[in-house]
């Protein structure tokens, strides 16, 4: 535990760093590029997410869950790795005129004929990702990032403002993937093979059957709204949706690397030990939804200051989307853990049961409530996250032994801290608008301090476990003497 912990931490400076940065980098190009522009881009790489599904075919996750590995194993995922993604490749540029000429934008050719490029390069990436995560080697993970993340930056800042407009992020994107790939032949991680061979495909096509359909499904469940809206609307609000939708999702920008971190190694290890994940579970989905849930809530409630704080005033339509869409980021979050559970017991396809029904609602609610703004389509897709959770629960139940009761019990405190941590910020918000105080930014600052004061507070006072890890943290860091002995019995 100890030496997860440390990786953890490590990932957690590393994928912070990397998310700060690619987030100036986000807000820099929200002030060169137009809304329609960011809408042409997030139209074609929903597309392409869905293909990098079929690429990856569960092969990451077979490698950080398998009990063994062998030379023969790396190999032959990586040779499966080469067959699928330059086939892909090759799809996706040779259709890319069909799908610009459906939307009905033949800009989106373009931008598809440059992330397609990018998956010629992937292989030499993603299986070396999976191999560092299994051995939760941060460190290594940490200048991966950083090369990557250094390279799309400025290619992004630079052909943006050579008015590359769209295709600027899809270059970006390529950038990355071949700078990460170099970089990784450098790391060396441990068991890395290129040379690819097939005599082990037969057990990785089998899980990969079985994730591929849970990923896939994932992949088209998250690419809905902007192919509907895309379709329904224009650009422009494509562009609105996903600047509100990549605001609501911050925190997970910020700590999503960390929290997810060796999940699925950790539990599958769980797992082949005979262990119970419930408890495992539980206490995971504690500590992220008491920082998760109050974040978005503070989101929800500073909405317009911070859309137009941070991309400017070009960007306020996006501001009344910000509320459903955080209550349904704050309902993912509540499951976030469940795919890699069902993956570490070998049930990979379970996932994509509730996926199904989020996918259906999402289609049926958006074209029956979408008025013609992008408000409407974001309570549809809000009311389609809700109508799946009941699924969540059932199957967590079933399969991980986890009951209803206590499962929602456990999340009361999270909740509380949540609504608290509003609370604070509306109050303060407030004063500090009736100050006359106008920049959006500057208040934003200024109800930071408070809001963060009854977090912390609301952890302390309802004993919730997370309260402990950050004393635990602040020992460490020589913060706070009286976290030593809860280090000495965590050590």
């Amino acid at each position: 535990m100890t030496s997860f912990r440390k990786s953890l931490a490590i990932n957690f400076a590393s994928s912070s760093g990397a998310t700060l940065v690619m987030f100036f980098v986000s807000v820099i190009v929200a002030r060169i590029l137009t809304p329609a522009e960011i809408g042409i881009y997030s139209i074609a790489i929903v597309l392409v997410n869905i293909a990098h599904v079929f690429r990856e075919f569960g092969v990451g996750s077979y490698l950080q869950r398998a009990e063994s590995l062998t030379s023969d194993k790396v190999r032959s995922a990586m040779g499966i790795a080469y067959a699928i993604a330059f086939t892909i490749a090759a799809l996706l540029f040779f259709g890319s005129d069909v799908v610009a000429s459906w939307f009905g934008h033949p800009e989106i050719a373009q931008v598809m004929q440059i992330l397609a490029l990018s998956f010629l390069f992937i292989p030499f990436s993603s299986v070396a990702l999976a191999l560092l995560i299994r051995e939760y080697d941060a460190a290594k993970l940490s200048i991966s990032t950083a090369v990557g993340t250094v390279a799309y930056s400025v290619t992004c800042i630079g052909l943006a403002l050579a008015d590359f407009g769209a295709a600027s992020l899809a270059w970006a994107n390529l950038a990355n993937v071949i700078s990460t790939g170099i970089a990784n032949l450098w790391l060396a991680p441990k068991h890395m093979a290129y040379r690819p061979r097939f005599s082990e495909s037969a057990d990785i096509l089998r899980f990969g059957a079985g994730a591929l359909f849970t990923n896939l499904v994932k992949a088209g469940n998250n690419a809905l709204p902007d192919l509907i809206l895309g379709k329904l609307g224009t650009p422009r609000q494509v562009g609105l949706l996903s600047r509100a939708n990549s605001t609501v999702n911050i925190f997970m920008q910020v700590a999503g690397s960390a929290i997810t971190f060796g999940s699925q190694t950790y539990l599958s290890k769980a797992f082949h030990a005979k262990q119970s994940l419930r408890p495992i579970l539980q206490r995971a989905i504690a500590l992220v939804t008491a920082v998760g849930w109050p974040m978005l809530a503070v989101t929800a409630v500073a909405a317009e200051d911070v859309i137009v704080g941070l991309y400017g005033d070009q960007w306020i339509f996006a501001a009344p989307a910000i509320l459903p869409l955080a209550l349904m980021a704050a309902i993912d979050l509540t499951f976030h853990y469940k795919v890699p559970a069902f993956n570490a017991i070998g049930r990979p396809y379970l996932s994509s049961i509730p996926l199904l029904v989020t996918a259906t609602a999402r289609i049926g609610l958006g074209v029956l409530l979408f008025t013609g703004d992008i408000v409407s389509f974001s309570w549809a897709l809000m009311l389609a996250t809700l109508a799946t959770s009941p699924i969540w629960l059932a199957l967590q139940k079933r399969y991980l032994d986890t009951d209803v009761v206590p499962f929602v019990r456990m999340l009361l405190p999270s909740a509380l801290v949540a609504g608290v941590s509003a609370g604070a910020a509306f109050a303060t918000l407030e004063l500090v608008r009736a100050a006359g105080v106008d920049l959006p930014l500057l208040r934003i600052a200024l109800i930071a301090g408070p809001t963060g004061l009854a977090w912390l507070a609301m952890l302390r006072l309802l004993s919730h476990p997370l309260f402990d890890e950050i004393m635990l943290f602040a020992g460490k860091l020589g913060l706070w003497r009286g976290s030593n002995r809860r280090q000495a019995e965590a050590g």
